[in-house]
């Protein structure tokens, strides 16, 4: 499986009232279309794929929310692609594909709602690495 395009759509974020004590973040990745584009440009017998998807952040109770929509281009071998659609009539879709999918649209969206929560100085939903006083980098004990 190979991405061919990556695009958002939309980009979200906003704080809707005074932060909460007891703060929790969600994430969520929504696939909300799988279909078959027209393979005209690539002279290959690879199908195309476009998957839609919603990846948001929510700030519970209420606090903020993250929103990115977008889609992605995917070329996939005939028979994974048959069995991608088959699976999606059902909205269900093959473990291995689905599991690559997800990892495409966190390792894409995630660098990107982090951007944007920086932005407007909401807790990042994910700790970023940090040194500690007394740590020496590459000295991990």
């Amino acid at each position: 499986m190979k991405v061919l395009g990556f695009n958002f759509d939309k980009l979200s974020v906003e704080k809707l009232k005074a932060r909460p004590e007891n703060l929790k973040i969600n994430t969520s990745i929504d696939i909300s279309e799988i279909k078959e584009m027209k393979n005209e440009v690539l002279k290959t017998k690879e199908e195309i794929l476009q998957a839609t998807f919603v990846y948001s952040v929510k700030y519970e109770p209420g606090f903020a929310a993250v929103e990115l929509r977008g889609s992605i281009l995917l070329s996939l071998d005939e028979k994974l692609a048959k069995d991608v659609l088959k699976e999606w009539k059902k909205k269900k879709m093959p473990e291995g594909f689905r599991t690559t999918l997800f990892n495409i649209i966190l390792r894409k969206a995630t660098v990107r709602s982090l951007q944007l929560e920086d932005e407007l100085n909401l807790p990042l939903h994910m700790p970023l690495p940090t040194i500690r006083p007394g740590s020496q980098p590459g000295n991990e004990k």
